[in-house]
């Protein structure tokens, strides 16, 4: 049997993963510090244990690990500050929560001889390139703290592949939406609407555009990469082949699904926050290449997503 020790299991997209992965016979180890992550959302799942502790303490990381028997073991490093605003405000939190956490798991895998490691980064590697078509060699020039701390990981996951990694795959992902949701636009502006069905404050004007993909097909292609890719070393973006979606159109969707009678009141900027990038559309033909395509454009993706998080929170209200 596989073992598999996925950082940030208990959060939205490291959830998910889990469930696929004890689908699939693996015994599943999570580590979380469940700021973001809930333990309720790995509720009911055998051979799946949980443990709460900080990523990037190196020492407690690998002295809660040492239960992990030696043999195979896949690590699934998912856990990162996810709040970009925050890390605007306290650039700190990205070098712990995005970078800290890479070099703590890195160092684990070193003492203990894994040599599998799947990364979960980001578009925000590449900064701000308008509407060109961003893929893997596009220059990576992060405009985000977080951007920079998810290059800063995949720079040292690379110099790994040099020493101890047999393969290290890297998952550039998108914006990705559905259940169980923990933050984005989709959920915020539910939350919003919820509180006051009269109106809608959006940051930025509105015409932000990006690319999105449903999170049920995002760990469709993580596992096939994981089975497909060959090398010691692989990028891929993950994403839709589309232009992406605007802001307005996803504020409309959740208006119509939630509080039809809601004014919409945008702001006047072309981006939401410093950091953000206001529009990206990724060329994803190297994974294409490999064989995997989304079934979901970014609006199908978006508008899925927008009932399941409000069916979540219209739950979570009524209780």
């Amino acid at each position: 049997m596989t073992w598999h020790v996925v950082t940030g299991g208990a959060g939205f997209i490291g959830a998910n993963l889990v469930r696929r992965l004890v689908q699939t016979g693996g015994r599943v180890v999570v580590v979380d510090d469940l700021s973001l992550g809930r333990r309720e959302h790995l509720a009911g799942l055998a051979d799946t244990l949980l443990l709460q502790l900080d990523a990037a303490d190196a020492g407690a990381l690998a002295a809660a690990l040492r239960m992990v028997p030696d043999g195979p073991v896949e690590v699934w490093h998912l856990c990162a500050n996810s709040d970009i605003q925050k890390g605007v405000t306290d650039p700190s939190v990205d070098l712990r929560a995005t970078f800290l956490t890479t070099f703590a798991v890195l160092e684990v895998m070193r003492t203990r001889n894994w040599r599998r490691l799947h990364f979960a980064s980001t578009s925000a590697v590449y900064g701000d390139h308008g509407t060109t078509a961003i893929h893997e060699l596009t220059p990576t020039l992060p405009v985000s703290n977080y951007g920079a701390m998810k290059l800063a990981s995949e720079a040292i996951i690379r110099a790994a592949c040099e020493t101890f990694l047999d393969s290290a795959r890297v998952f550039r992902f998108p914006n990705v939406v559905g259940l169980p949701a923990t933050h984005g636009a989709i959920l915020d502006f539910t939350r919003r609407l919820i509180a006051d069905p009269q109106r809608l404050a959006v940051l930025g004007n509105g015409m932000q555009q990006k690319a999105y993909l449903h999170v049920a097909e995002l760990v469709d292609a993580m596992l096939f990469i994981r089975d497909h890719a060959d090398g010691p070393h692989r990028i891929y973006n993950i994403g839709p082949e589309d232009a992406g979606i605007r802001i307005s159109a996803i504020a409309e969707m959740v208006r119509s699904r939630v509080a039809p009678a809601a004014a919409i009141a945008y702001g006047t900027e072309a981006r939401g926050w410093v950091g953000d990038v206001p529009r990206f559309r990724y060329d994803v033909s190297r994974l294409k290449a490999l064989g995997w395509a989304p079934r979901l454009g970014s609006a199908q993706a978006v508008a899925r997503a927008v009932d399941e998080i409000a069916q979540q929170e219209f739950c979570r209200y009524d209780a």
